[in-house]
C-alpha cells in the first residue's frame, strides 16, 4: 500500500442512482478527502455493425435513430460524471484530486472495470446496484464478476445506508482477515472511527441436546476463543500504530450460532454498522470466503450496507 495522501481510488459509476450512493459515500467518508478519485465509465455504445448500416439507404433512416440515440446516451454519462465531480469536489476533495475518465467498451463492463483497476490504483469503488446498462443487477453477472476476479485490489461495494463512523470487521485467525484490519488500519487511521472485532465461534444451538455437544464441545469453543484473544491483539496493536485509541476498538465474540453469515449480519444491523469488513479468504485452503458460503451470505443479505472486500 501506498501512503495514506497518496492512495489512488478508482470510482466505477454508470448514471444510476446506485452508483450516486457510492459517489457519495467516498464524499462523506474523511479518510477519502485526501485520496486521488478517478470516476471511471465503461460506455456501451452501438456496436460498429450499425454504423454500418448508415452506408445502406434501406436502413440509413433506423441507423441514424440509434446513432442519435448513441450520443443521448453518451451525454447523459457525461452530465452524470460531471455530477459526481461536483459533489466531490463539495466534499473538500480538491479538484486536481479528481479525474473523469469514460472508456468506450472493449471486451465488457466488469473485465474493462478489472482491467482498468490493474493501472495503479490502491481499490475499487462500486455502487451496489447498477453498473449496467439495465442498472438492474444485484450480484447478478457484472457485479458477481468483478467479486470473483477482482482478487488483487481490496473491492468497496456500496449500498443506500449512509455512511457513519462504525466498522465491522469480521475475524478469524487467518491472514487475509488481518490484511482486512491492516487495510482499515491505512484507511481509516488518524480519524474518528470505532472499529470492532468480530468473531464468530459457530454452534448448534438448534440440534437437540446430546447431539449438539458431540459435534460441537464446549472444550473446542474455549480453544477457538483463546485463539482469537492472540489474533485480537495482535489486530488491536496494528490499529494503535495507525492513530487508533484504546477505546476506538472493541473486540466482540459471539459464540454458539448456527451461521457465521448470520451473526455477522445480525451484528451489523443490530449495531447500525454502515460498513462491513471483510477479508478474501477465510480459514480454508480451497473455499473463497467472499464467494464462499459465508462471504456470499452476507454480500447478498445486507445489501444496504456498504461491504468492504479486502485481498
Amino acid at each position: 500500500m501506498t501512503n495514506q495522501t497518496q492512495k489512488n481510488i478508482l470510482l466505477a459509476i454508470d448514471g444510476s442512482e446506485y452508483a450516486q450512493n457510492a459517489v457519495r459515500y467516498v464524499a462523506e467518508l474523511g479518510p477519502f478527502k485526501k485520496m486521488k478519485v478517478v470516476l471511471f465509465n465503461v460506455f456501451s455504445g452501438v456496436p460498429e455493425s450499425y454504423r454500418d448500416l448508415e452506408k445502406d439507404p434501406q436502413f440509413f433512416k433506423a441507423a441514424r435513430e440509434v446513432l442519435a440515440w448513441e450520443m443521448q446516451q453518451k451525454k447523459k454519462i457525461q452530465e452524470s460524471m460531471e455530477k459526481a465531480r461536483q459533489t466531490l469536489i463539495r466534499s473538500g476533495i480538491p479538484q486536481d484530486a479528481i479525474t473523469v475518465k469514460i472508456q468506450n467498451r472493449i471486451v465488457g463492463i466488469a473485465r474493462d472495470i478489472i482491467n482498468e483497476a490493474q493501472k495503479g490504483y490502491d481499490a475499487v469503488v462500486v455502487g451496489r446496484k447498477g453498473m449496467n446498462t439495465f442498472q438492474e443487477i444485484v450480484m447478478g453477472s457484472i457485479a458477481t464478476k468483478i467479486v470473483q476476479k477482482l482478487a488483487f485490489l481490496p473491492l468497496l461495494m456500496i449500498g443506500s445506508f449512509p455512511p457513519d463512523n462504525k466498522i465491522l470487521v469480521a475475524m478469524d485467525n487467518s491472514e487475509n482477515a488481518m490484511q482486512a484490519v491492516n487495510f482499515v488500519a491505512e484507511t481509516l487511521g488518524g480519524f474518528d472511527f470505532k472499529i470492532t472485532l468480530f468473531h464468530v465461534i459457530r454452534g448448534a444451538r438448534d440440534l437437540q441436546s446430546g447431539i449438539s455437544d458431540l459435534f460441537f464441545p464446549q472444550e473446542s469453543s474455549e480453544i477457538a476463543g483463546r485463539e482469537i484473544e492472540d489474533v485480537f491483539y495482535q489486530a488491536e496493536q496494528r490499529l494503535k500504530k495507525a492513530g487508533f485509541k484504546k477505546g476506538q476498538i472493541i473486540p466482540k465474540v459471539v459464540t454458539d450460532v448456527p451461521s457465521r453469515a448470520g451473526a455477522i449480519v445480525a451484528e451489523a444491523r443490530a449495531g447500525d454498522y454502515g460498513t462491513i469488513v471483510l477479508g478474501r479468504r477465510g480459514l480454508s485452503k480451497v473455499q473463497e470466503f467472499v464467494m464462499g458460503r459465508v462471504g456470499n451470505k452476507v454480500i447478498n443479505t445486507i445489501r444496504n450496507r456498504a461491504v468492504w472486500v479486502v485481498t
